[in-house]
């Protein structure tokens, strides 16, 4: 995975999810890091039946908010689950030095909320949780993140806070590596969570490859409350 001005690729490492999200990572083949994937007979085998639809996938039981109290990217502390109860939320787990899936990532979901309505984006939240801490401080996540959506939330601060939250969803998450060059490996689930306000759980899974259209088509749904 290429990291600040340099190229480098890690091979996908052995992961495991919950077994709520056991069928989905069967179905869809999950990422386990957002530039690659893990080999097929590294996944899960299926445990519980879910419905793939293009690159999201709709579960069967849904995954309950992560209790997760961070630093927002103004500096103040933010608590998830009271600051987005009753809210439609996105959620995604990567950092502002990946070089391509988090900033298409990003940048496919302002193009859709774009298009909702005023109303419709004031309720939405779309939080960014870094996997690389260290390095995206409050003030960089500010100024990344305003490039594509000044109301786009980000959290920084205890590594091992973010991972347990991340796993608790299904999103595998690996720490940081320096690399012997000085380069840094960042390994990340690339999933975009979505959670209904009618329950504040998480209801669908976007991939990897879900590109601007599917959360064109699938934004105004999650807004009004649907599972």
């Amino acid at each position: 995975m290429r990291v600040l001005s340099r190229a480098y690729t890690r091979p996908a490492r052995r992961t495991s999810v919950p077994a709520r999200l056991a069928a989905a990572v069967a179905a869809i083949s999950l990422a386990s890091a957002a530039c690659g994937e893990a080999p097929a007979d590294d996944r899960p085998a299926a445990a519980e039946s879910s419905s793939p639809s293009g690159n999201f996938v709709r579960l069967d039981r849904p995954l309950a908010k992560p209790g997760l109290t961070l630093t927002d990217d103004r500096g103040r502390p933010f608590d998830l689950t009271n600051r987005t109860a009753g809210k439609p939320m996105l959620m995604y787990f990567g950092y502002t030095h990946c070089p391509d899936v988090c900033p298409t990532t990003m940048a496919d979901i302002a193009n859709a909320v774009k298009k909702l309505p005023e109303p419709d984006r004031e309720r939405l939240r779309v939080v960014f949780v870094t996997t690389d801490p260290e390095r995206d401080t409050p003030k960089r996540l500010n100024t990344w993140l305003a490039a594509f959506d000044p109301r786009f939330i980000g959290l920084t601060g205890d590594f091992d806070k973010i991972q347990k939250a991340a796993r608790s969803v299904g999103i595998s998450v690996d720490a940081p590596v320096k690399e012997d060059d000085g380069s840094v490996t960042v390994n990340h689930g690339a999933q975009v969570l979505a959670f209904s306000p009618a329950d504040d759980s998480v209801h669908t899974v976007y991939t990897s490859g879900a590109t601007a259209k599917e959360f064109d088509a699938t934004l105004p749904e999650l807004v009004k409350g649907a599972k």
